[in-house]
């Protein structure tokens, strides 16, 4: 099931608890499914790699794996920020291998139900830059403030994926 779409089982539509991870980036709230994330951890000195995309930052040893690491600001063509004490990175799962991504900070584990995502809408402006459609799936009213939903699986294009896990096999 895609978040934000209702459950349909035999007619009836079901209300399906759903639990985020919510993140800042440049001033913004998003939210990822909980399911995704493997762990947080702080930023590590990272291990520059030569001939990668521009939002690959370097690579980590993680408990004998290495593990691609991504800027999000890159990625997003957002402005750059010194990473301070709050930037974390997030381990997730994206397709079938581990890439961790480096959020401004980490907020709160979200439990909201399905019904109350909204559509998102066509184009989301975020800063100067811009988060297009195809990577989010809905969006959250949390208090004074919008939860952007992502979906990591749809962040990159085939040939994004291929050349993120070529450069580290």
């Amino acid at each position: 099931m895609a978040i934000g779409n209702a459950l349909v089982k035999l007619g009836e539509v079901t209300d399906e608890l759903i639990q985020l991870v919510s993140f800042n980036l440049n001033g913004e709230e998003y939210g990822i499914e909980v399911l995704k994330v493997r762990e947080i951890i702080r930023l590590p000195s990272l291990t520059k790699t030569p001939n990668t995309a521009h939002f690959i930052e370097g690579i980590i040893n993680l408990r004998g794996k290495v593990i691609p690491i991504i800027s999000l600001r890159k990625r997003f063509n957002l402005p750059e920020l010194e990473q301070d004490s709050q930037t974390r990175i997030i381990i997730m799962d994206v397709g079938s291998n581990l890439v961790g991504f480096i959020v401004d900070s980490v907020a709160e584990v979200i439990r909201l139900r399905s019904s109350e995502i909204q559509p998102p809408p066509a184009i989301i402006l975020s800063g100067s830059g811009t988060v297009g459609q195809e990577y989010i799936t809905g969006v959250y009213n949390h208090g004074e403030r919008l939860l952007i939903i992502m979906d990591v699986d749809h962040m990159f294009s085939d040939e994004d994926r291929s050349g993120i896990v070529a450069a580290f096999e």
